[in-house]
């Protein structure tokens, strides 16, 4: 899409760097350079006013990328592109049939209802659950990591989404400020709601982490 819209040597596009390093790599193949804005902490996708703030006069384009079933402001987005000239571009995920939809979103509003000691996703307009994506704060009683293991251990299937964000990463390093990046990159958990889960499974997922709520009140 960069190519056929032109964009090379000398130009810059806008990208995030919570996700996939493939996004900047496109950007690097056809010459330019990747810059990264933060992202909304609700939607995890590029947040607007992070866009404009890292618009320069080299800026041709955005690369807009829809994370976990939830949609990027793509009004607001739409706008700061029309203002700064900039092409928008947009990545989706592939989409799941309808009632596979429904019985995600299912899932997802057992675990809202019952889920304690995270933080739980934001349904919010047309989520479609591709991932049931919870915070755990990182107060050190336990962090991310320790509770993804202890999960792990009760037979609870659970991934980090993204490990590294990509300013992070060789090749890509940026001195750059992004906070809600780094915040969840370090906070995030992806908890399972396949279709296919049983009202068993559900049950024990939410055993699991709620048996190390506890554990996660604020430190005093």
């Amino acid at each position: 899409m960069l190519r056929a819209a032109g964009v090379g040597v000398g130009d810059e596009v806008i990208v995030p760097a919570f996700g996939n390093v493939e996004v900047a790599e496109a950007v690097t193949q056809v010459g330019a350079s990747a810059v990264f804005a933060d992202i909304d902490p609700v939607t995890y996708c590029l947040d607007a006013g992070a866009v404009e703030a890292a618009v320069t006069p080299r800026s041709t384009a955005v690369v807009v990328v829809h994370r976990f079933g939830r949609s990027a402001d793509m009004v607001r987005l739409r706008d700061v592109g029309q203002r700064h000239g900039l092409l928008v571009l947009e990545l989706g995920e592939s989409e799941a049939p309808y009632d596979e939809i429904a019985q995600r979103r299912e899932r997802a509003a057992f675990l809202d209802g019952r889920l304690s000691g995270v933080r739980t996703p934001d349904g919010g307009d047309g989520h479609t659950y591709q991932q049931y994506i919870v915070r755990v704060p990182g107060n050190g009683r336990p962090d991310r990591d320790a509770f993804a293991r202890a999960v792990r251990a009760k037979g609870v299937e659970c991934r980090v989404p993204v490990k590294t964000p990509v300013h992070r990463l060789p090749g890509f390093r940026r001195d750059v400020h992004l906070p809600e990046t780094e915040r969840a990159a370090d906070e995030t958990l992806a908890l399972p709601v396949d279709a296919s889960l049983t009202k068993r499974e559900m049950q024990r997922i939410v055993s699991a982490c709620n048996a190390l709520g506890g554990l996660l009140q604020p430190a005093f």
